[in-house]
């Protein structure tokens, strides 16, 4: 594994540093895309240490590397550079993967490492993390052993010394005074050995160059237990396998009977806002019970940072929950009792263990067929191939969040989770007759094109999309429909759920290592309705023939940047995302044609939005002020400003749903996604 230190990496930073990145690392055909081609070459980079020969990988996924040169490039809007990408690249994986090199860690990590075997919660990090960046956020997670548990001399208060598997360094966390009674020196379970989940803690800096960083005081811990051992067998039977759901009774809790609870995991619901100024948080949590009786666990306020802790299928223990009727809860849940974490309630967890599959992939990836997703019960069978742990679930679904290839269309089978796909999109329709926010959107790379469903939490949040826009989504699942076909969904609420407009990022304009230049006279070949005739094109122009510039301002609406219309009552509508629009989400657009020029050709194209507004120089709202003798004029004056801008073939193919909610514009071919002026 690279980092900062890597002698390999800083030479291609330092070769690199004001050019493009060299891609003859790289064995493909030069009219492959420079996006696809800066991400072979940068896994080519932070793999390098691994042996070209081994069964199995180990180096970053290729959906980890796309989404952090995308998130990148946004972070960075006015453009990368090969060795910004690489350096943030070799920094966020080495902070994944701290397990290079030797460490003097306690031996009780090392004994537990050699059975680790569960997957990082979504938001751990490291103690060693914590120490360099000096910074600890509210929904970070601690994945700790306690290394020892000591009373700090002179007080009453209880101090724990964590460490974890991925760091040399140990720190002390001040005991919140609800565990006290679980770091008994005597018969505490809180000691030695004993991992623990921890978040929403501050970090106490170090003050004036003297003394040590410390967590402070959180009330959101939860114990692991292992069911192999003896200890926590025992405490697993004697103290939560007495008491059911079935068994709960209202009389008794408030004769002040408590109980001890065991169940699984079924599912961690999404954040809901509650309150007459949406000021009150709750997140549901549904357990399952052995008998298969159901009942939700109610996180309200700050205690939803638990939940990062959790993850389906693992088994939580609830010691004392506090049970909830329906008179008890401001909200009137439907349901006859619920338990909710309160003042005297302690967790503990026995982690749900993924269960590991092998998927076979072939060693040369032919990014036009695919990434010769092979099925791994005959190996025997095509080429040569190496091997792919993967994790799947107790419903067998598989997660292909760390496969290190691309994915394509060709490649997607039920039950596949976590998947990315690079693509450009052909049609976009919303489903009717329902009541979330629904669009189906078609997706078509070199092997094939396949409709995705988006759900969103309340309404179309991505910006404005187009048709021959060029978009990464990862988050995206597989499933099987009743009639036994293949249907794609997204959820914006998912962890891992990432959809990006390469076509409308301001970045990759001025990012010559993502993208290669093209000359207008290029785009007369692609002007079929392939797949190849609907990619995005970075062209040098100049802006010509301005006495046929067309310049009109509309009212849009500022979520999907899509034009509104005005009904006879009084009423804003927006056909793209079919609701009525607020006055302060809709505002005043540009709608320009105009002519591109350059040294082979000239292209009539359109643009909207603050595309339009760049190429302009002028805000809507000051070009609607303007007398109309001068609006008419104010184009004259932009004859020859040159531009780098990006061109999207945006003609419509033969497949459109009914109900398509992108309609022509005049039959102009090409649209403008971006425009950054020259110098």
């Amino acid at each position: 594994m690279n980092d900062l230190t890597d002698p390999k990496l800083i030479n291609h930073i330092t070769d690199h540093d004001h050019s493009s990145m060299d891609l003859d690392c790289i064995d493909e055909p030069e009219q492959e895309d420079p996006f696809l081609r800066f991400i072979d070459c940068s896994k080519s980079i932070l793999s390098s240490d691994e042996d070209e020969g081994a069964e199995e990988s180990t180096g970053p996924g290729w959906s980890w590397i796309a989404s952090r040169i995308l998130k990148t490039c946004i972070a960075y809007s006015s453009g990368v550079t090969s060795a910004i990408l690489l350096s943030d690249l070799s920094q966020a994986w080495s902070e994944l993967n701290r397990s290079g090199g030797p460490k003097k860690r306690p031996e009780c990590i090392n004994r537990l490492q050699k059975k680790h075997k569960r997957t990082k919660l979504q938001n751990t990090v490291s103690i060693d993390s914590i120490y360099e960046k000096n910074f600890l956020s509210l929904n970070s997670v601690l994945e700790a052993v306690v290394v020892d548990a000591f009373i700090l001399p002179g007080t009453n208060i209880y101090l724990l010394s964590l460490g974890d598997f991925w760091s040399s360094n140990t720190i002390d966390l001040y005991l919140h005074r609800r565990f006290y009674n679980l770091a008994n020196p005597n018969n505490g379970i809180l000691k030695k050995g004993r991992e623990i989940f921890l978040t929403g803690c501050y970090l106490r800096t170090a003050c004036g160059g003297s003394g040590h960083p410390r967590l402070l005081p959180s009330e959101y811990l939860v114990i692991l237990l292992d069911e192999d051992q003896d200890d926590d067998a025992m405490l697993l039977g004697a103290q939560f396998c007495s008491d059911y759901f079935s068994s709960i009774s209202l009389d008794a809790v408030n004769k002040g009977v408590s109980y001890s609870l065991s169940a699984r995991i079924e599912s961690i619901g999404s954040l809901e806002v509650h309150g007459k100024y949406g000021s009150l948080q709750r997140k549901p949590i549904i357990l399952v019970d052995n008998d298969g009786n159901k009942i939700k666990f109610l996180l309200w306020g700050d205690q939803v940072l638990l939940a990062n802790l959790f993850s389906v299928g693992s088994m939580l223990a609830l010691d004392r929950p506090f049970i909830a009727s329906p008179i008890d809860d401001a909200l009137e849940s439907s349901e006859e009792i619920c338990l909710e974490y309160g003042s005297a309630t302690q967790l503990y967890l026995v982690p749900f263990i993924q269960h590991e599959e092998q998927v076979c992939v072939a060693l040369t990836q032919n990014r036009h067929q695919g990434s010769k997703l092979l099925n791994a019960l005959d190996p025997s069978q095509g080429p040569k191939v190496s091997q792919v742990t993967l994790p799947c679930d107790s419903q067998g679904s598989i997660d292909f969040s760390n496969y290190p290839f691309q994915l394509f269309v060709i490649d997607l089978r039920n039950k596949m989770t976590s998947i990315s796909l690079y693509g450009v999109v052909t049609d976009i329709t919303r489903e009717r007759n329902t009541a979330e926010a629904a669009f189906l959107i078609r997706i078509e790379d070199t092997t094939g094109a396949i409709w995705a469903k988006l759900h969103f939490v309340k309404s179309w949040s991505l910006g404005r999309l187009g048709l021959g826009h060029t978009v990464y989504i990862s988050g995206l699942a597989c499933s099987l429909t009743k009639e036994k076909c293949l249907q794609v969904s997204w959820f914006e609420s998912d962890v891992g759920a990432l959809f990006i407009n390469l076509s409308c990022l301001p970045a990759l304009l001025n990012s010559s290592c993502l993208h290669k230049l093209s000359s207008l006279s290029d785009l007369s070949s692609q002007s079929s309705t392939t797949l190849a005739g609907h990619q995005q094109q970075i062209c040098r122009i100049w802006l010509d023939q301005i006495e046929h510039c067309h310049v009109t301002t509309r009212f849009s609406h500022v979520p999907c940047g899509h034009y509104v219309n005005k009904t006879l009552s009084g009423i804003v509508d927006c056909n793209f995302c079919h609701c009525t629009c607020e006055d302060e989400v809709v505002v005043r657009s540009f709608h320009l044609k105009i002519t591109l020029a350059d040294e082979s050709a000239k292209v009539f194209a359109w643009c909207t939005g603050q595309i339009a507004a760049e190429l302009l120089q002028i805000s809507p709202d000051e070009f609607y002020e303007l007398p109309e003798e001068e609006q008419i004029m104010y184009p004259s004056s932009l004859e020859h400003e040159k531009f780098t801008v990006a061109l999207v073939n945006g003609r419509r193919q033969g497949y459109e749903l009914a109900g398509s909610l992108t309609q022509g514009n005049d039959n102009l071919m090409w649209e403008i996604t971006g425009a950054l002026k020259c110098d």
